[in-house]
């Protein structure tokens, strides 16, 4: 695959492995990408501007505020001029500002004014990398939208051996490449997908209704993530107090009739994502009016509500490709998820235990485990609904992509 005059942003960080830069210039070079380049003050300690010039056959850019460019604003019209942003070696430090949204010189100031996706490349010490604190920030920097390139493992500089050390340019050239044609094929099939989240409530009276404590925040942050991904992306939302993001199509529903058909207005759509609690039951019967107390105690009579999940895994007119389902279990969690997965004939069931205090409904941390119908089992540990989002967004791309043999 020869990509054509894509455009690369090499944000050069401080640390030995900044020389590494000057092959991944000549790299892309080599495959007609074009180069700019920022070089940091404390990458300056390590390659020098007439190198990158020489390269990139563009000039080097180091200032915030430069009286020769004034005009420009560089921080803007270089974060616009982008495809893609690179940070290569991506430092603790640099690591740390990006998390609390520094814009404290010309580096960090386009990875914050961009519109574009960033790709940060670590390097440092394994006990840098290691810290909590590193690790935190880095997880943070996952949920802001960033995307990593390594570290990997190996013998450092400083002569110590394990995870820190930064990937070859080789392989952050193939890891830019394979960018590049995912996201041609995702703009040339135009893949679409929907996303329910929140409760429904099933209505008794005016006043009164049946309902659970889901926040519906998992699966908003999974039509974020998917949207990131160039998936045009519908959102089915029930009831919740959730601020959606401008850009987002959101279509707002209160019970599970009301989702279900707003379910099936959306079809056709090329992956489905079923995370709402939607109630099980519903009144048999609705009230016009308030039901008074009285001393003889009525009885409620209740009916099952429609399984969207159901609906949508068995739907042979209009089945999606990836049919991913939500598992909300207080016991026999495994189990209980798997039973769903082969009933609902769902490709994928995500199962989180709602019954710890610390995450799943109405909380910003989850934990969760993927159950996919080939029998593969995989765990997302405890992190904030954002971050495992990310890692459910991205799974879900290479699923839909999995049967193209170039992105490998």
């Amino acid at each position: 695959m020869k990509t054509k005059k894509k455009k690369v942003l090499i944000v050069v960080g401080g640390g030995i492995s900044a020389y590494k830069s000057l092959d991944l210039i000549r790299l892309l070079k080599k495959d007609d990408f074009e180069i700019k380049t920022v070089l940091t003050k404390s990458g300056k300690q390590f390659v020098t501007p007439l190198s990158l010039v020489s390269l990139s056959g563009n000039k080097v850019y180091e200032k915030l505020f430069d009286k020769q460019n004034e005009a420009e604003i560089d921080h803007i019209s270089l974060s616009r001029w982008a495809d893609l942003i690179i940070v290569v070696p991506t430092t603790a430090n640099l690591i740390s500002k990006l998390s609390q949204g520094k814009a404290e010189d010309l580096a960090t100031t386009i990875v914050l004014a961009s519109n574009k996706d960033v790709f940060l490349v670590p390097a440092m010490n394994v006990r840098m990398w290691g810290h909590r604190a590193t690790q935190e920030n880095s997880k943070k920097l996952i949920t802001y939208g960033y995307k990593f390139l390594g570290p990997t493992e190996g013998l450092m500089a400083c002569g110590e051996f394990g995870s820190g050390k930064m990937i070859s340019p080789k392989k952050i050239f193939k890891e830019i490449k394979k960018y590049f044609y995912k996201r041609n094929v995702v703009k040339n099939k135009k893949f679409k997908a929907l996303v329910t989240t929140g409760p429904t409530r099933e209505y008794l009276d005016p006043v009164r209704f049946i309902s659970n404590e889901s926040s519906g925040k998992q699966g908003y942050e999974i039509a974020l993530a998917l949207k990131r991904q160039g998936i045009k992306t519908t959102l089915i939302a029930g009831p919740s107090n959730l601020q959606f993001e401008k850009g987002l199509k959101v279509i707002k529903v209160k019970s599970s009739e009301e989702m279900f058909k707003a379910v099936k207005k959306t079809l056709p759509v090329d992956v489905a994502v079923c995370t709402a609690a939607v109630s099980d039951f519903k009144p048999s019967i609705f009230q016009n009016k308030k039901m008074k107390k009285n001393k003889k105690r009525e009885t409620i009579s209740i009916e099952n509500t429609i399984d969207i999940l159901n609906y949508i895994g068995k739907n042979n007119q209009h089945r999606p490709k990836l049919v991913v389902g939500f598992s909300a279990e207080t016991e026999n969690i495994l189990q209980n998820s798997k039973n769903k997965l082969k009933n609902k004939n769902a490709d994928w069931i995500i199962a989180n235990d709602v019954s710890k205090k610390d995450i799943g409904f109405n909380k910003d941390y989850n934990e969760v485990t993927v159950i996919e119908a080939n029998g593969q089992i995989s765990r997302i540990k405890k992190n904030k609904k954002s971050f495992i989002a990310s890692i459910i967004s991205e799974k879900i791309m290479n699923k839909l992509l999995i049967n193209d043999k170039n992105i490998n």
